[in-house]
C-alpha cells in the first residue's frame, strides 16, 4: 500500500503493520512531517506519471463487514470460510432480538372500572346539585330544563325565589288594640316576576331618628301567613298580597320601619 507526505510529496510504501500500530499516524522521512496516511491511502500507484495521489473521501457512516473470516470461540479460532473459495455474497443472519418489531397488544377494556367510575361520577355530580340546589331552582334557564325534567317524571319542584322582583306597595304602622305594648306592621306585596313565586322571609327593623337601629326581627312565610294553600301556591304572576305581623314595641324612640325580603 501506498501513502503520499501533503508537505513535500513524497510518496512512500507502507505495510499494514506500522498503520495498525500508529493508527494511521506517520512521519515523513524527507521534510520530517506527521500527517494522516490514511487519507491518501492506495493500494497500488497508477500507471501514468502522478504528482498527488488521490484523497479518500471521508465522512459517511462507516462501511458494513459482512465477510467474517476467523471467529475466536475458546481460545480456539474457527475458520469460518477457505479464503481462496469466498462466497460472492454474504450470508443473510436472522435479525437480532433487540431489532425484532414487537406486536403491541390490543388494550382491552376493563369494564367493572369504567362501569365503577361512571357511577361515582354521577354520584358527584348528584351531590354538587343537592349542595346547590337553591342555586339551581331559582336559575332561569336551569329551571326551564327541570321543569321539563319533573313534567316527564311526575314530581312537583319548589317555587322560585326572586326576592328583586317583589314591590311593597304600601306599609303601615300602629299600636296593636287588644295586646298592650306592641304594634301591628302592616303591608301590601306584589309579585312583578313573570312566575309564580314562593313567600319570602321579611325583615323588619325599627330605628330612631338618627338611623341607629333598636329592634330587628325577621318572619318566615308561616309566622306571617295562616294559609297552608296560598303557602304551596305561593304568590302568581302580578297578584299581591295583604302582610300582617304583631311586634313588641321597643319603645318611643322608635320612630322609623324598613321592610327587607329575603
Amino acid at each position: 500500500m501506498y501513502t503520499q507526505c501533503p508537505e513535500c510529496l513524497t510518496i512512500y510504501k507502507i505495510g499494514a503493520a506500522p498503520l495498525a500500530q500508529s493508527h494511521g499516524s506517520v512521519r515523513c522521512g524527507h521534510c520530517n512531517a506527521v500527517f494522516d496516511a490514511l487519507r491518501t491511502l492506495a493500494d497500488q500507484l497508477p500507471s501514468e506519471q502522478v504528482q498527488r495521489l488521490d484523497a479518500n473521501a471521508g465522512g459517511g457512516s462507516p462501511p458494513q463487514l459482512t465477510m467474517p473470516a476467523l471467529r475466536p470461540t475458546g481460545g480456539q479460532q474457527t475458520l469460518l470460510f477457505d479464503p481462496d473459495e469466498r462466497p460472492t455474497r454474504a450470508r443473510r443472519g436472522s435479525t437480532p432480538a433487540f431489532a425484532r418489531t414487537r406486536r403491541v397488544r390490543p388494550q382491552t377494556r376493563n369494564w367493572p372500572w369504567t362501569l365503577g367510575t361512571t357511577g361515582l361520577l354521577l354520584c358527584l355530580l348528584a351531590q354538587i346539585g343537592y349542595a346547590e340546589r337553591a342555586t339551581l331552582l331559582d336559575d332561569a334557564r336551569a329551571r326551564l330544563v327541570l321543569d321539563r325534567v319533573c313534567d316527564t317524571l311526575g314530581c312537583r319542584l319548589p317555587l322560585r325565589h326572586e326576592p328583586a322582583r317583589l314591590q311593597l306597595l304600601s306599609r303601615d304602622i300602629r299600636p296593636h288594640p287588644s295586646v298592650p305594648n306592641a304594634l301591628i306592621i302592616s303591608a301590601t306585596l306584589r309579585n312583578d316576576a313573570d312566575f309564580a313565586q314562593a313567600f319570602p322571609a321579611v325583615e323588619i327593623s325599627l330605628s330612631d331618628l338618627d338611623e341607629n337601629r333598636i329592634a330587628m326581627r325577621r318572619f318566615l312565610p308561616q309566622e306571617y301567613l295562616g294559609d297552608a294553600h296560598a303557602l304551596g301556591s305561593g304568590l302568581a304572576p302580578g297578584a299581591t298580597a295583604a302582610l300582617v305581623f304583631e311586634v313588641a314595641d321597643p319603645g318611643k324612640n322608635a320612630v322609623a320601619f324598613e321592610f327587607k325580603f329575603l
